[in-house]
């Protein structure tokens, strides 16, 4: 999940990090004129790197520098060390050149040239994927959450970050890739070729599931998901010969996005209370957001759907529809990415994406490295089979001759197909029709 900040002081270019980290590690009479420079920046700590630790960075630098086999330019080793100095830290902090900057944008407002993948960098290079997306060539060609992929066009992963890793796999509509695909199961690695397309992720689709209820799918968090979601549920509410008596919320494979869009989509079925908060270092990255009164739903009961493809927004969402007692939480625990990345752009076009904070439900619970476990379990791509063999019963009382014609009565309409042919949303539609015979809970 991604924040945006404002454009940072020209002071931390990546050819100037020598610069400042000699002024930290200088005292503090000897910072006087950079003073007002840096309160421009979203308060930074005031501990100094230590003038020791400042010289072993120096000292292999100008090691490299002067003995590697080859020449380096000082430009391209000074960004491999920005590199691996976020990439330390933890999966999601990364430095972006201009141009991998600009794609993230593009991700986020959903459109851009690419696969429809989100992917998790692991400490080999390998890339774990944490969801395939909607209507994508890595949704069509049948990627799936967890596959491991090992190779780019028979070629090893060079990439050492997951925003490179991206960028490698993206390139002109119409051209063709082949990946390596390591999947659980499968005793041989896969070759999956797909061809690229622009991708134009639609962040939400809804369709009805017979009188009275609806399903809406999110298949990402971008800046216009919530206006989305209302615009279909107007939709199906206006189909509907009354107001809808409950709702699917499908938020599996959902890789997350911005959390601001997490945070509206929220908003549009809690009258009050808090949705989310964030806790950091800086104050800036300390905060707390809390519905506005409106309930697009009027209470109706909530369903929602996760596994483990469901991360960061969504599982924002998911936390705050339950633990706000306003959904149940059906499917298998989801992937667990309970951190907040700031995206801070540098004068040059580059930027760092930097982990600021982790987010908590709105029960005060971390879900980071451990997900949403949900309310009921359902295995993840679950299916309702009959054993070899079984015929279901045909003979009933209306097959009888002689039988007592049926008085006159409403007979409710069968479910969509969907929910015909998922296992889980027929699940979930259960819930929902059985909690109407009760009343709203």
């Amino acid at each position: 999940m991604i924040s945006l900040t404002p454009r940072l002081p020209r002071r931390i270019f990546p050819a100037a990090l020598l610069g400042s980290l000699l002024a930290l590690a200088l005292p503090a009479a000897a910072q006087d004129a950079e003073v007002e420079e840096a309160e421009e920046m979203p308060a930074v700590a005031t501990e100094r790197v230590s003038l020791e630790e400042v010289r072993r960075f120096v000292s292999v630098f100008r090691a490299v520098q002067q003995a590697y086999v080859d020449s380096v330019d000082d430009q391209k080793l000074m960004s491999a060390a920005i590199r691996g100095l976020l990439t330390d830290l933890d999966p999601h902090s990364a430095y972006l050149d201009s141009e991998a900057t600009r794609s993230l944008n593009e991700s986020a407002t959903g459109a851009y040239g690419g696969l429809g993948l989100e992917i998790l960098q692991r400490p080999d290079r390998s890339l774990q994927v944490i969801a395939p997306m909607d209507d994508t060539p890595a949704a069509r060609a049948g990627i799936r959450t967890g596959d491991i992929i090992t190779e780019l066009d028979g070629a090893p992963i060079s990439a050492d970050s997951v925003d490179q890793a991206v960028e490698s796999m993206r390139g002109e509509p119409g051209t063709s890739i082949v990946l390596t695909v390591m999947r659980e199961g499968e005793t041989a690695p896969l070759k999956i070729s797909l061809t690229r397309e622009i991708i134009r992720v639609a962040s939400a689709r809804g369709e009805s599931l017979g009188r009275d209820y609806a399903y809406v799918r999110i298949a990402a968090f971008q800046t216009d998901t919530a206006a989305e979601v209302r615009r279909r549920l107007r939709d199906l509410a206006e189909g509907n010969e009354g107001p809808l008596k409950g709702l699917v919320l499908d938020l599996r494979r959902n890789p997350g996005g911005l959390l601001n869009a997490g945070i509206e989509v929220a908003d549009l079925f809690l009258e009050e209370g808090v949705i989310v908060s964030t806790r950091g270092r800086l104050p800036h990255a300390r905060a707390e957001y809390t519905a506005k009164s409106g309930d697009l739903l009027g209470g109706a009961p909530i369903v929602v759907l996760i596994d483990g493809g469901s991360a960061s927004a969504a599982e924002v969402l998911a936390g705050a529809l339950r633990d706000n007692r306003r959904a149940v939480i059906m499917g298998s625990t989801s992937f667990g990415k309970g951190s907040v990345q700031t995206l801070l752009p540098l004068d040059n076009g580059d930027s760092i994406k930097l982990t600021t904070a982790r987010y908590y439900t709105p029960s005060g619970t971390s879900i980071q490295a451990a997900g949403i476990v949900p309310d009921i379990v359902i295995p993840e791509n679950a299916e309702l089979r009959y054993r070899e063999g079984y015929v279901p019963p045909s003979l009933r009382e209306a097959d009888l001759p002689g039988h007592l014609g049926a008085e006159a009565v409403e007979v409710e309409e069968d479910a969509e197909t969907l929910a015909r042919e998922d296992y889980a949303v027929n699940e979930a539609l259960n819930l929902l029709r059985g909690l109407a015979v009760f009343g709203r809970p």
